[in-house]
């Protein structure tokens, strides 16, 4: 987070008062979540646009305003600011195994929404997701992974057990596993306080999910 490392913390009433190095980030939540699946659209046919990482290196370094946050999984193979067609100073991204809420993730992401003022979150899991299949088997078979993985399957155990309940094809039980654990955690960053909840009542920030096909790299709304 800029400044944060080599200055005191800034009030958020200093940092509103500066002027964005990237104006065309302040944006609706509506306008920012268009952005973001246009990006996805574009990273689908190839069309990505170039990206000239020097010419913004210089308003960068005077501050950030991203226009959208993101909870994504640590998986290598998904880089949401790659899938997202986007550059940096655009995207506010924090990542752990299982896209699942932390007490450090959720209050990365309050810094994003209170301070940096963006107005969209998106949790993005993805297909084929390991965490997700580990948490599986650790529900089905009692397995106790090594040192703290056994903390991520413990975490998810609740999107496995909702999925389950709804007695899913065997097949498809990743995939609603998957869209459960979206969902669940898209319900506690909207009922988070008590700032998140506070900006989404006041239609300030929107919170939506949404699912990495690792195959085509689109990504589906998840609701």
């Amino acid at each position: 987070m800029a400044g944060l490392a080599a200055a005191p913390f800034v009030s958020p009433h200093a940092l509103a008062a500066s002027d964005p190095p990237r104006p065309e980030n302040q944006l609706t939540p509506d306008a920012a979540l268009d952005r973001l699946m246009r990006g996805n659209e574009r990273y689908v046919s190839g069309k990505t646009t170039t990206k000239d990482f020097a010419s913004t290196r210089a308003a960068l370094a005077q501050g950030q305003n991203p226009y959208a946050c993101l909870l994504s999984c640590a998986d290598s193979r998904v880089g949401p600011e790659f899938c997202f067609d986007e550059s940096r100073g655009d995207l506010f991204v924090t990542r752990v195994a299982g896209n699942y809420v932390t007490m450090d993730i959720l209050a990365s992401l309050e810094y994003g929404v209170g301070v940096l003022k963006a107005p969209l979150i998106m949790v993005l899991g993805h297909t084929q997701c390991g965490a997700i299949g580990a948490a599986i088997d650790a529900y089905d078979n009692h397995t106790d992974y090594p040192g703290h993985i056994q903390s991520i399957t413990t975490e998810l155990a609740p999107a496995v057990a909702a999925a389950k309940a709804k007695k899913p094809d065997p097949a498809a039980l990743m995939r609603d596993v998957t869209i459960q654990n979206i969902r669940m955690n898209m319900a506690r960053l909207a009922s988070s306080t008590p700032m998140l909840r506070r900006a989404v009542e006041a239609g300030q920030l929107k919170v939506v999910g949404g699912l990495y096909q690792l195959k085509t790299g689109r990504v589906e709304l998840i609701t």
